[in-house]
């Protein structure tokens, strides 16, 4: 069932074959992951995907060191990020307040925190769209993000949040059980 594929069964993965993934496939992950609830409509989630060779020469330098094999491997890395300048198609996006894009736009420090929120929440229905079309993941933080963003993101707007492997896992790097989740009344209260 839809809930196993993209939850209960899932797992965050590090080993992959050498299973192409299309860039029809990639369209199909933005095509899905658009319609997440962002507030305002605002969708400051961009994704620049790493494929070639010569491409993840060049992440290679980013990653911590024990993200490097796992990423090479993979067929492709998203690079999820924030367009921190979101806030100027509000009119398009938000045609009901328009008038947003000056709040925004007049306080970086809270238009920075709102666009990373978002994002980040873009990224999380970015890993959900992908397993639900079949492929596997492998999110991560361990990179140095201004690396990354002076290498792949210079004279833009945009900054990166986390990458993300992409593909088809090799199973057979699957070590031992899945790890420990907690239990409701472990972390949640209804008040």
């Amino acid at each position: 069932n839809g809930l196993d594929l993209i939850f209960r069964e899932a797992r965050s993965h590090n080993w992959w074959t050498d299973r192409d993934v299309s860039d029809d496939q990639l369209r199909e992950i933005w095509d899905v992951m658009k319609y997440g609830t962002t507030s305002a409509n605002t969708l400051p989630a961009r994704i620049l995907y790493i494929r070639s060779k010569q491409a993840k020469e060049k992440l290679a330098p980013c990653l911590n060191p024990t993200n490097v094999d796992k990423t090479m491997l993979a067929p492709v890395t998203a690079l999820i990020a924030t367009d921190f300048n979101y806030f100027e198609n509000f009119k398009k996006l938000y045609p009901p307040r328009p008038e947003m894009k000056e709040r925004h736009a007049s306080n970086p420090d809270f238009a920075a925190a709102f666009g990373l929120q978002q994002g980040t929440l873009q990224g999380a229905y970015f890993i959900i769209a992908a397993r639900a079309l079949g492929l596997d993941c492998g999110a991560m933080g361990g990179f140095d993000t201004a690396k990354a963003d002076e290498t792949f993101l210079a004279g833009t707007s945009w900054k990166s949040n986390f990458l993300c492997n992409i593909g088809y896992a090799d199973l057979s790097g699957i070590k031992g059980p899945r790890l420990y989740r907690y239990d409701f009344d472990e972390v949640c209260k209804v008040i």
